[in-house]
């Protein structure tokens, strides 16, 4: 069996850390995928502007290391095992992922792109395929998850003025608001959930072109700086 990519991802998010671990968590988060050859003419997503949403069939390239049957699932606070196939562990046996997101527009010059919003995708994410979301048959009210059964807790989010003022001067060819997308990101806690807080301790994340560096206090997320690449 031999698959080959039909697009590339081109994302806010320049590394797989702080990467929301969900899709449609962080709405304000932009992407674009390019479609490769022979998929990139106007002929492929000609009606696809018709959907709001889409979803988008990818492949984890930065997922290192071998799957193993149990994994430890950050929702879970690292400390409980699952089976691999019960959880959306990137490390799988074919490390395939599975995401929806919304569609902004379906560009088709100068080249074939589909820019998207609440992607949890990492900056070039190999796309295997796309197909359209389908709500009467893909949202299921009724559907239930003990593992994942609502939305996590969010943590409050401290920006200063000063960065926040930079933040709004940001601006790319997505649309990115990127003070509410630091605010959606940092709030879903990126930290390993195996790792206590140490307000001494600075991390850091590649987003939109910048190094943005935040530190836990005991009030919540507090960001430190937020410095061009």
């Amino acid at each position: 069996m031999v698959i080959e990519p039909i697009g590339r991802v081109h994302s806010c998010f320049g590394e797989k850390f702080g990467v929301p671990r969900q899709p449609m968590l962080a709405d304000a988060s932009r992407a674009s995928i390019e479609l490769l050859s022979p998929l990139n003419v106007a002929d492929a997503v000609a009606g696809l502007e018709e959907n709001s949403h889409i979803w988008v069939v990818f492949l984890f390239h930065q997922a290192a290391g071998q799957w193993s049957a149990k994994v430890r699932p950050p929702r879970l606070g690292g400390n409980k095992k699952l089976g691999v196939l019960a959880t959306r562990s990137p490390f799988r046996p074919n490390n395939i992922g599975l995401s929806v997101v919304r569609l902004v527009e379906v560009r088709t010059s100068p080249k074939v792109e589909l820019v998207v919003a609440g992607a949890d995708l990492v900056d070039g994410t190999p796309v295997l395929d796309i197909k359209p979301y389908v709500p009467y048959a893909d949202a299921l009210p009724s559907a239930e998850s003990a593992f994942a059964g609502a939305a996590p807790e969010l943590t409050p989010v401290f920006i200063p003025e000063e960065i926040l003022h930079q933040a709004r001067e940001f601006c790319d060819d997505w649309g990115t608001d990127l003070p509410r997308l630091i605010e959606q990101v940092l709030a879903q806690d990126p930290r390993p959930a195996y790792q206590r807080t140490d307000p001494k301790r600075v991390y850091g994340m590649k987003l939109c072109g910048f190094n943005l560096c935040w530190r836990y206090t005991g009030k919540g997320i507090e960001v430190v700086s937020l410095v061009a690449l």
